[in-house]
């Protein structure tokens, strides 16, 4: 009898795992849709590791890439840029700045994640830094910040032909 309640229970979260997966598609067309003539999006979208999501976020929270000056001030915009807690002859890592949009920078580490897994650039980039004896968020995060300055000049030429 127990076992048969569990099934019953187990089975009633399937069921709506499956409408939330259906819903998420349904969105998903819905967004690429409203997005299809943004060439913006289509060049983020042909990047290594960036899917519909983080392309839109991406458009959505940064908009112009050519409002920044430089790939570091969009980089620090994200809030990918290391924290420095250094004094005197005491030098000390404090993570990254507490600045920057919140959602931007989780999507961007996830990228670096992907990043790091499929692209060989930054492959050896991680394997570079665990060598040092670099933790895992520390790497993602600094691909994400390199990444990102990366991406300001591919991008900035595109915003100033539009």
């Amino acid at each position: 009898a127990i076992d048969g309640q569990v099934r019953y229970v187990i089975n009633c979260h399937l069921k709506r795992l499956k409408q939330q997966e259906a819903e998420l598609k349904r969105l998903e067309q819905r967004l690429a849709c409203a997005t299809r003539h943004d060439p913006l999006v289509a060049r983020l979208l042909e990047l290594k590791g960036v899917g519909l999501i983080t392309a839109l976020t991406l458009r959505a929270e940064i908009g112009r890439f050519d409002r920044f000056v430089n790939g570091k001030q969009l980089a620090r915009f994200c809030g990918l840029t290391p924290c420095n807690a250094s004094s005197g002859q005491r030098q000390a890592d404090a993570g990254l700045i507490h600045a920057g949009n919140p959602q931007l920078r989780a999507v961007l580490i996830e990228l670096a994640h992907r990043l790091i897994r499929y692209d060989p650039r930054w492959s050896r980039l991680h394997a570079e830094m665990r060598r040092r004896g670099k933790p895992g968020s520390v790497i993602a995060a600094a691909v994400a910040n390199r990444w990102s300055r990366w991406l300001f000049h591919q991008m900035k030429a595109i915003d100033q032909a539009v």
